[in-house]
């Protein structure tokens, strides 16, 4: 990795190991630059690539048509108003109403490291493992610094990208977007691709050709959200899995956001990152200084897989932090497909008895133990065990699963109220709410006002009460609404639009609380399912419940869709009851526990009441689990086949760093008559290597075992026709 800056040129060059990144400043204004990204190259003489000397010329040569140099420029961040019409990354409104805002290069700074994003997560790393670019510019009018930070990686080909302003005017500003990435090019042709869904179908692969105007994903709901992701690639449309071209970018953010692809009149292409900007003001004061969140930017030329392999990679090593970073999580049982909210202490006991002689690890009580709460419409906000549900109190039920080797974990939403609580009557203006509305409930709930001091400190020592009684190991974090009625009474009239991400702020805070004060804690954080599912809570929790459909098919679509991004090691994955609750369909117990493998591997039901067949199969999966999970948890990720896209089979791998295992996942889903076996090309190996399938018992009709890694990826193998619908296979190959 280097970082580098030619004087004579003025170009700056960012070298990951595989990837370059140049910036160039231009014409005596200082106008910043994007100049190329992509596959490596060993020079920076490359200010022809930004087209100064074709028309229309730099200002200082042809001023007469500056705008339309503005509206051309292939920019590295642009201001608002002034002549560049393309979506903009930086709008303001002064005291006196006007809102026009440039940025012009002043100075850089370029050293060894990361700094951390004050109250904000981000990716992280040790002086010899990161190197960073601030180029520090200005409005010289507004006297505004617009501060943009690059950071890259010794091990990864990533680039993370921040922007800080500072306020060193004389008066007041109001920030009313500030995106934190911007991507200007040539368009190659380009397809988008995005993830997409809804509650219980999170994340769908969507791919869709890059066109004249706007095409964008976001939330405004404030969250990132079940049905858009903060996430946007675009890609040549002869890339594939394993070859071409691939742009990405992610957002470190767990709220509103806008990810857009816009092309414009010249062909050329805008791509941006960050917060949106409806609903979004910031009042920046004298001397004060907004931190944008961060967005990492990846090239891959090694297709959407080596895209893929890159965020695994960054993630595992310089996102996820705390004890289960990189370590082995326990197999949980959790009771809420089991029991729902009717359960006791001897329930609960009960499948922990049955649970741990199978050896599962640690019982999780869900929704319903506190306050009144039988049902989904009273007491949250009241965190008071209800000692009437559990007899001898918290301390006892948790003593008595750990007599039985088992930890014990607790479910919690922190962030909500119930209008039928102690809380909300003792404090109703301590939920979101506009004065004078009627406000709108979504499961019977409101949100709580965390960006009031007074509330976050009330909320975070009720919960952090419960944590301190027993040992309490493992944290279930929810939030089942997204949020609505945008307003607070612990803020001025023109504050009133930092409300969303000030809520988001809030939320950091009281997990990094948590987990200073619990550092042993395994908090896995959860939003109906998969709302939250992004970079920003991987920073405060190692894993995240991937979706409420714990459907072992839908979950290859959802499961696929989610590690396009993030590792295997980080998606909440169960063995569910079955009639699935959500779908009603009926899989095999083995297939369930194949697809559960593919995270972190738990079950959702009542161990006590499932059939004898399935229960006896129990040991199998945990001896399974125990087996393969840090080859799952720390390998590279492939997929083969997405049943999505073919509706008949589903298929993925996970090889381990040195290519000395790989494990490869089989489901077919719909079983098909009069077929041939199907043709798997399989990956990732070493080309010479000899590989044996090591678990050969489990496909008698594979008579031959050993293959050279070349003739498997290449040629493939021929897995034949399972017997039935929603059948699995595992393939374990070893290399000799």
């Amino acid at each position: 990795m280097n970082i580098s800056f030619n004087e004579q040129n003025r170009v700056f060059k960012l070298d990951t190991e595989h990837t370059s990144y140049c910036i160039g400043i231009v014409d005596e204004e200082n106008f910043v630059g994007h100049i190329y990204y992509g596959r490596k190259l060993t020079e920076d003489n490359l200010v022809y690539l930004m087209r100064t000397e074709e028309a229309p010329f730099v200002p200082s040569q042809y001023n007469r048509e500056r705008t339309s140099f503005l509206d051309s420029f292939l920019m590295e961040y642009t201001g608002n108003g002034l002549g560049d019409y393309r979506e903009s990354t930086l709008e303001v409104r002064t005291m006196g109403g006007h809102t026009g805002v440039s940025l012009s290069y002043v100075s850089h700074r370029i050293y060894d490291g990361k700094e951390e994003l004050p109250g904000l997560p981000a990716t992280f790393g040790k002086d010899t493992e990161c190197k960073t670019l601030e180029l520090t510019c200005e409005d010289p009018v507004l006297h505004l610094q617009i501060i943009l930070s690059y950071s890259i990686f010794a091990d990864n080909d990533a680039i993370a990208r921040s922007v800080k302003i500072v306020n060193g005017g004389q008066e007041p500003i109001y920030l009313t977007k500030v995106l934190s990435a911007c991507i200007d090019m040539d368009n190659d042709d380009y397809e988008m691709i995005s993830l997409h869904g809804s509650w219980a179908r999170e994340r769908a692969i969507q791919t869709r050709p890059v066109m004249k105007g706007k095409q964008s994903v976001s939330s405004v709901r404030g969250e990132s959200s079940h049905q858009d992701h903060p996430f946007i690639a675009w890609k040549k449309k002869e890339t594939t899995e394993e070859n071409g071209d691939i742009y990405a970018m992610n957002f470190i953010y767990s709220g509103n956001f806008l990810a857009q692809i816009e092309e414009d009149q010249f062909d050329n292409i805008r791509v941006v990152m960050g917060i949106h900007p409806n609903n979004f003001c910031w009042k920046l004061e004298v001397g004060e200084s907004f931190q944008a969140p961060e967005v990492i930017c990846l090239y891959s030329a090694d297709g959407i897989g080596g895209m893929t392999r890159n965020f695994h990679d960054l993630y595992r090593r310089h996102l996820i932090r705390g004890e289960y970073k990189d370590k082995k999580r326990p197999i949980l049982i959790n009771n809420w497909e089991a029991t729902y909210f009717d359960f006791n202490t001897e329930k609960l006991l009960s499948i922990a008895r049955q649970a741990s002689e199978l050896g599962i690890e640690m019982l999780v009580m869900d929704d319903g133990w506190f306050g009144c709460r039988n049902d989904d419409n009273s007491s949250l906000g009241d965190w008071q065990v209800n000692e009437d549900k559990l007899k001898g109190g918290l301390k006892y039920l948790v003593d008595e699963v750990n007599k039985l080797g088992m930890k014990f974990g607790i479910w919690l939403e922190p962030e909500m109220v119930s209008p039928d609580s102690d809380l909300y009557r003792a404090h109703p203006d301590w939920a979101i709410a506009i004065p004078g509305r009627v406000g709108s409930l979504a499961r019977n709930q409101y949100v709580l006002d965390l960006t009031r001091k007074e509330v976050r400190d009330y909320v975070y020592e009720m919960i952090a009460a419960v944590l301190r009684s027993a040992n309490i190991e493992y944290v279930k974090w929810d939030m089942n609404r997204q949020l609505s009625d945008i307003g607070s009474y612990g803020l001025p009239a023109d504050r009133q639009g930092e409300l969303f991400h000030r809520q988001v702020l809030a939320v950091y805070e009281l997990q990094d609380r948590m987990t200073k004060e619990f550092p042993h804690l395994l908090l896995e954080n959860c939003s109906g399912g998969g709302a939250r599912f992004d970079g920003g809570m991987l920073y405060y929790s190692p894993q995240i419940w991937c979706s409420d459909d714990a459907d072992a098919v839908e979950r290859l679509s959802i499961q696929a869709g989610t590690a396009l991004i993030y590792p295997l090691s980080t998606m909440g994955a169960h063995v569910s009851d079955c009639p699935n609750h959500t779908v009603g369909r009926i899989t095999p117990f083995k297939t369930r526990g194949y697809v559960a493998l593919a995270g972190t591997f738990g079950y959702e039901l009542d161990v006590t009441k499932i059939p004898e067949e399935d229960r006896n199969m129990i040991p199998e999966q945990v001896a399974m689990y125990h087996k393969y999970n840090d080859l799952v948890r720390e390998g590279d990720y492939y997929r083969i086949a997405n049943y999505a896209d073919n509706h008949y089979y589903d298929c993925y791998e996970v090889v381990a760093k040195d290519k000395g295992e790989a494990l490869v996942t089989y489901v077919q889903v719909l079983g098909r008559p009069k077929m041939q076996s199907m043709r798997v090309r399989i990956p990732g190996l070493e080309p010479e290597g000899t590989y044996v399938i090591e678990n050969a018992q489990d496909w008698p009709e594979i008579k031959q075992t050993q293959y050279k890694g070349a003739t498997l990826h290449y040629a493939g193998i021929n897995i034949p026709p399972l017997t039935g619908d929603f059948q699995g296979r595992l393939m374990h190959l070893i290399r000799k």
